[in-house]
């Protein structure tokens, strides 16, 4: 599932994190670089944040939430249960990067 997106350009890693924090896959270039902890422990937090803008904001849910963190943007991606992990290299690629993941999720 996540193969195309390391295809895109700018594209560091992505993976997908299960709805009990367990990583069910992941890839790319630099994802060595990146400890399972540390992707779990940020969809974590991004969650938190989703749940108390949701609330704040009065809707259902929420889709996407992305975060310009020292390492690069890194984009998180509802995905029915599961959360969608995709770092890139610069906030300049964020439309190329959300149109391969409308692909990718069959959202487009």
């Amino acid at each position: 599932m996540i193969e195309p997106l390391l295809e895109v350009r700018g594209v560091r890693y992505a993976a997908l994190i299960g709805p009990n924090g367990e990583i069910v896959t992941r890839g790319g270039p630099q994802i060595g670089e990146q400890p399972g902890s540390s992707l779990t422990d940020l969809v974590s937090a991004g969650q938190a944040v989703g749940r108390s803008l949701t609330g704040a904001m009065n809707t259902a849910s929420w889709n996407e939430l992305l975060l310009d963190v020292d390492g690069g943007p890194v984009l998180l991606t509802t995905h029915g249960d599961q959360v969608l992990v995709t770092a890139f290299d610069d906030v300049a690629n964020l439309g190329r990067v959300r149109f391969a993941l409308r692909r990718v999720l069959g959202a487009g």
